[in-house]
């Protein structure tokens, strides 16, 4: 890995690579909100049943992780998940102390809405970074959160 010690972000805060990147994140988590309020979501709760599409009876900490968010917010947004009947949650069968989640019908029908909601913003990212692929956007991005890691 090689270091370059020649850019302060004391020139220019805002112009960095970070900030660029929280702006965006940021600017994505807005939209998505504002798009998946209009049926009842937010980000996380979306988040949350689409994970569950993929991993049916997951816990709350292997969703926590999944969805990037401590486990105690996992918990807090499981019950409002519940209360709204889009997920039903059972103990696991050989840990009883764990919690395993599932789609109900109602969450599943939730998450079909709000795919076309989540494929809007995604389209809209992917023209924005044309002329670069898709593939190529996902991969740099993954490079340099994996910068971050080593």
């Amino acid at each position: 890995m090689s270091t370059n010690n020649s850019y302060s972000s004391a020139d220019n805060p805002t112009h960095t690579i970070g900030f660029a990147l929280k702006l965006a994140q940021q600017t994505l988590r807005n939209h998505m909100d504002t798009a998946l309020h209009q049926i009842g979501l937010s980000t996380p709760k979306y988040a949350v049943l689409a994970r569950l599409q993929l991993a049916p009876g997951a816990s709350n900490a292997e969703l926590a992780r999944a969805v990037f968010v401590t486990p105690q917010t996992m918990q807090a947004i499981l019950v409002g998940l519940e209360k709204e009947g889009l997920v039903t949650r059972t103990p696991h069968p050989q840990h009883g102390r764990i919690q395993t989640t599932e789609l109900t019908p109602a969450g599943c029908t939730a998450l079909t809405k709000a795919a076309d909601l989540v494929a809007d913003a995604e389209n809209r990212l992917r023209a924005a970074a044309e002329p670069l692929s898709p593939e190529s956007v996902i991969e740099l991005l993954k490079r340099l959160s994996q910068s971050l890691r080593e």
